[in-house]
């Protein structure tokens, strides 16, 4: 069996969710938009350490758990490509530490951005994350948990916005087994990765196939996105809201392929709880359903009804602005985080 499939979990939609009051409570929460993947941070994203996890945080954890397939969200500060060696050792203790506690409540994966070259170039960068995974692994000998490399959009010096330069990491570690992909739909579509049609939807998971192994996709990342195809801007949109549409995602939901790997929601929680109900009606809606059917069909409730702009309520830091303010502080080698 697919270590990365559960066949025995629902549809496997669910959504990126806040542990506010405890780690333990984000199984409140799931309950609350009826999900059955979550994804969440097992530490302050944007911060190099974290509060100290406890045996007691951890046996509460265990006893309040509803959902199976759960994965955390590695820091964003973490930079395993930079050139900068004070940040590379904090990114180094920093991955450590996401593993072992992802390890310790039961996720079965830790997402983690590949990082930024800062001029080095991608050659040196890919060698360098490889090394530093064969590092990690070391320190980390007897642990199951995987690391899955998220999909870029390709902004900046980032690396991994193309499934080839991901599946040459994977090749270059020593252990290839601890280190699976994460594919975001914004961030591909961002990167020029085309979706919209079935022909260009087949042609990238083709390309998936070719260099990383469709067996080797554990989770996706489903979220429309505010800017057009190649733009290399990474900007969420509700589902069906932006500039991928309905489409991408009605494939993506009904293919054989990938109906075991968990599907996640990152999209803005313009108003809590109920933006993510909204986005995984319209996702469930998609389960089923022909592109005939889709195009015939009358806007449903969810798709008529526009989210509001205001996203006070999202309490998802922007990824891309704190990695982009932590890539300045390493390239002026300034040690604060």
């Amino acid at each position: 069996m697919n270590r990365f499939h559960f066949p025995d979990s629902g549809d496997l939609i669910g959504a990126h969710l806040s542990t506010k009051g405890g780690l333990h409570t984000v199984f409140e929460r799931a309950t609350a938009i009826d999900a059955s993947a979550i994804a969440l941070f097992a530490k302050n994203s944007n911060q190099w350490k974290g509060k100290v996890l406890t045996d007691e945080d951890c046996a509460l954890f265990h006893e309040k758990r509803n959902v199976k397939p759960l994965l955390t969200h590695a820091s964003y500060l973490i930079n395993l490509a930079t050139n900068n060696a004070e940040f590379h050792r904090k990114s180094l203790d920093a991955l450590i530490d996401e593993l072992d506690r992802a390890e310790r409540i039961g996720a079965y994966a830790v997402v983690l951005h590949p990082g930024a070259h800062m001029g080095a170039g991608v050659d040196a960068a890919l060698e360098q994350i490889a090394r530093s995974f064969d590092t990690i692994h070391r320190a980390l000998p007897d642990h199951r948990v995987v690391t899955l490399l998220e999909t870029a959009a390709g902004q900046g010096s980032c690396v991994g916005c193309t499934f080839e330069e991901l599946g040459r990491i994977r090749r270059l570690v020593d252990d290839p087994s601890r280190i699976g992909i994460c594919i975001d739909t914004c961030h591909i579509f961002a990167a020029g990765y085309d979706i919209r049609t079935e022909r260009h939807y087949e042609r990238t998971v083709a390309e998936i196939e070719q260099h990383v192994g469709i067996e080797n996709v554990g989770a996706f990342h489903l979220n429309d996105s505010k800017k057009g195809c190649g733009s290399r801007v990474d900007r969420h949109q509700h589902i069906g809201e932006g500039e991928l549409g309905l489409e991408p995602f009605r494939l993506l939901l009904n293919d054989a392929r990938f109906r075991f790997v968990p599907k996640l929601l990152e999209t803005p929680k313009t108003i809590e709880t109920e933006s993510d109900r909204k986005n995984m009606a319209t996702l469930r809606s998609l389960i089923g359903c022909s592109s005939e059917e889709l195009a015939a069909r009358q806007p449903s409730h969810c798709d008529q009804q526009a989210f509001p702009l205001d996203s006070a309520h999202d309490d998802r830091p922007n990824s891309e602005a704190v990695q982009r303010h932590a890539y300045r502080l390493q390239e002026r080698g300034d040690q604060r985080p």
